[in-house]
């Protein structure tokens, strides 16, 4: 079976930027989704569309098919005062270089990364990490299929499974212990 719309997609990948592993997913662990369903960056779905099991790939994204390139905008000063809680600010989670998750002033969750520290000011960065970066992946295709009913609703956080990796039969695969099984 080739990769098409609606098929289940496992795969194994690194992910190199400036010449360092940033991420990958390895045969025993695959990443795995949905195609077409939007978990994926769209580039990276196109480069393997129609691919099958045992097919090797290796393909580089710029960083507008990326993560976009690098928005001046998305860098903000930020009143410290921002970052209280419970009355009180906590110093050390305001290190360059950490990431926080906050939510904007309409609901949005996202995270930043704090580049520096100012009197009573913090610079953060919203840019997603990987922005204006060209991203080089190589990997090979573990496994196609179509997917099931269970299958997306697992993707969408919805149950249709015990979240462990119990095998076909649900929980009673993972033993007396259930260890990792998150169904108990």
């Amino acid at each position: 079976m080739k990769i098409a719309k609606d098929t289940f997609v496992s795969l194994s990948y690194e992910l190199k930027v400036d010449g360092e592993t940033a991420d990958q997913a390895t045969a025993e662990a695959p990443l795995e989704f949905i195609y077409g369903a939007g978990f994926l960056l769209p580039a990276f779905e196109r480069n393997i569309k129609g691919k099958s099991a045992g097919d090797a790939f290796a393909f580089a994204l710029n960083a507008t098919d990326g993560y976009g390139e690098v928005m001046p905008g998305a860098v903000i000063e930020l009143p410290k005062s921002a970052f209280m809680v419970d009355g009180r600010i906590e110093e050390e989670m305001l290190e360059a270089g950490n990431h926080i998750p906050m939510t904007d002033n309409q609901g949005n969750q996202l995270v930043g990364m704090v580049t520096a520290l100012k009197d009573d000011v913090v610079v953060m960065d919203f840019n997603h990490p990987l922005a204006g970066k060209t991203l080089n992946f190589s990997g090979k295709i573990e496994g196609v299929r179509e997917a099931t009913d269970v299958d997306r609703a697992k993707m969408m956080g919805l149950g249709g499974g015990c979240g462990c990796d119990c095998g076909d039969g649900g929980c009673e695969d993972c033993g007396d212990d259930k260890k990792g099984c998150s169904c108990n």
